[in-house]
């Protein structure tokens, strides 16, 4: 179990980080902070089911453009007009829960053309086609925002035109709300754990100054760092990594060094486990060999099975302080994932920097009573 001096070594560093990102930071007053959720539409788990008192922002994922017009076109989607069904019944449930709850509406996802956003953010025609149409739909269907996930632009010329799209999409939202008096849609983004992608392809940093000017937020995706592609087990999401600088302090460190105001910043968790099979059972701390996946779908398990199956197979449980994560082991399988502890220690690094908050990937796998959720919630102190 975690004890004590874990804790302390993993404040003293948060501390740490924070003199140096407030070194930063501008005296600007305070902006609302987040405490999000992304959702993906399953009939199995409607929006009704999700508690929206634990949070302030959720985010319906995905739409994407059609690939010849570059327009959000919903009626093709999905078949028919399933998606415009799905978008009303989500904004409209979402704003009349005993707890509202701002929605924004999420373009791309890991599944989604890479080089069909390339182009749009190179093409100023289609440029101006893809963020109208983005800012009609979000209206149309009652979205107080919109977030951009493109997983991930492969060169530094997709950067810089990452920072092109972001300044005319800011503008044209700026210039529909002047011309509705409207309150104006938010503008986000979900991005790399770090602010350059160094671990394939060519070294590029995304736009950091478009970032700062144009952008509400950014949505830092600080999971999936280890996973069954991995010949070893590793930390998910873990806080250190003491090998290298894949790990969330390190991802979020690089943003802040890079300078990307803090407040700018939303640390992303995982509602879930990543698995692998051993290879020696008498090997299972972290960096142990592995033979593949584990347990769950392509070595991926929900929170709430995860605590299933450490409960039934009787695993043992280890929080690790040189990566400042959890994990349970069985002679098999290896399972990584985030727990209350972690999730606290989590929260409580991001409020030292200053972070606008935090974001959970995804609704659906928290247990029934959203334990993780709740944890986080309570323990974002309100300053």
């Amino acid at each position: 179990m975690a004890t004590s001096s874990n804790l302390k070594q993993l404040l003293t560093l948060a501390l740490t980080l924070l003199a140096v990102a407030t070194k930063s930071s501008t005296c600007t007053p305070s902006p609302t902070r987040v405490k999000a959720i992304y959702y993906l539409d399953n009939p199995t788990f409607p929006p009704s089911s999700i508690d929206t008192s634990l949070f302030t922002h959720i985010f319906y994922a995905f739409v994407v453009p059609n690939n010849i017009t570059y327009k959000l076109e919903i009626q093709q989607q999905q078949g028919s007009s399933s998606k415009a069904t799905s978008f009303t019944t989500f904004t409209n449930t979402c704003k009349t829960k005993p707890s509202p709850i701002t929605t924004l509406i999420s373009i791309g996802g890991a599944n989604s053309n890479s080089s069909l956003f390339a182009f749009i953010a190179s093409n100023s025609t289609a440029r101006a086609t893809f963020i109208n149409s983005s800012i009609e739909v979000a209206r149309a269907y009652g979205f107080n925002g919109i977030d951009f996930d493109w997983e991930f632009p492969q060169t530094a010329k997709e950067m810089n035109d990452l920072g092109d799209l972001f300044l005319q999409w800011r503008n044209a939202i700026s210039d529909e709300a002047i011309s509705t008096r409207r309150p104006p849609l938010l503008l986000t983004a979900a991005v790399y754990f770090a602010a350059g992608l160094f671990l394939s392809g060519e070294p590029r940093m995304y736009p950091v100054d478009s970032i700062n000017k144009n952008l509400d937020w950014i949505n830092v995706m600080s999971y999936d760092l280890h996973g069954a592609w991995n010949n070893v087990t590793g930390a998910p999401s873990g806080m250190f990594d003491p090998r290298s600088n894949v790990s969330v302090v390190s991802g979020l460190f690089s943003w802040i060094q890079s300078g990307l105001l803090p407040e700018k910043l939303v640390m992303g968790m995982p509602l879930y486990g990543k698995t692998w099979k051993l290879q020696d059972p008498g090997k299972h701390g972290v960096g142990a060999p592995s033979v593949g996946p584990g347990p769950g779908v392509d070595g991926g398990m929900a929170y709430f099975q995860v605590l299933n199956f450490n409960k039934q197979t009787g695993t043992k449980v280890v929080h690790d302080k040189q990566t400042g994560s959890v994990y349970s082991y069985n002679e098999s399988y290896w399972i990584g994932y985030e727990d209350l502890f972690t999730v606290s220690i989590k929260i409580g690094f991001a409020q030292a920097l200053k972070l606008r908050g935090y974001f959970f990937w995804v609704a659906g796998l928290d247990t029934s009573d959203w334990e993780i959720s709740t944890q986080a919630s309570k323990a974002w102190k309100l300053v």
